[in-house]
């Protein structure tokens, strides 16, 4: 058994800086097989770093406090959770959650199965400068600097 406060976890914020506060409670537990991390979105403020899905993960974000937008699926759908809802996205859904209110956000990411990112299943959707379009990119861990590299699946061009 392992028991934490939530208190004590150390912020580890996305090394794409789009929030300050990301407390990865399950890595606090030495989970293996669930991902749980708390957010803490100010008003402009992303939960990770673009479009993106886990092939090997299923991902449900919990909303405690304000309002979370969450674009779904290459059409982009937008989906509004307010505090108190869940949304959940299927391994392979293409999601992207943000705080587009004035108001702070405070909510749950659990992933299962597995409780660090599996960086060969994850892909990013972004745009690509020399297809001249928004392509899939496979995504790599963050290098010593802490910034994560994205290549082009279709022409193979790298993008810090």
């Amino acid at each position: 058994m392992e028991k934490v406060t939530v208190d004590a976890v150390e912020s580890r914020p996305n090394p794409m800086n789009v929030h300050d506060v990301r407390l990865p409670l399950s890595r606090a537990l030495d989970a293996e097989h669930v991902a749980v991390v708390e957010y803490e979105l100010a008003p402009g403020d992303q939960f990770a770093g673009g479009m993106h899905a886990h092939h090997d993960q299923e991902e449900i974000f919990y909303v405690l406090e304000g309002t979370a937008t969450f674009e779904v699926g290459v059409d982009r759908e937008e989906v509004t959770v307010e505090a108190g809802e869940l949304v959940r996205f299927p391994p392979g859904e293409f999601q992207s959650g943000h705080n587009h209110s004035e108001a702070d956000v405070r909510a749950l990411a659990i992933g299962a199965p597995g409780a660090r990112h599996d960086w060969s299943a994850l892909e990013s959707l972004a745009p690509c400068a020399d297809c001249g379009e928004e392509t899939r990119h496979d995504v790599h861990p963050p290098n010593d600097e802490g910034v994560m590299q994205l290549v082009c699946t279709e022409c193979g061009a790298e993008m810090f």
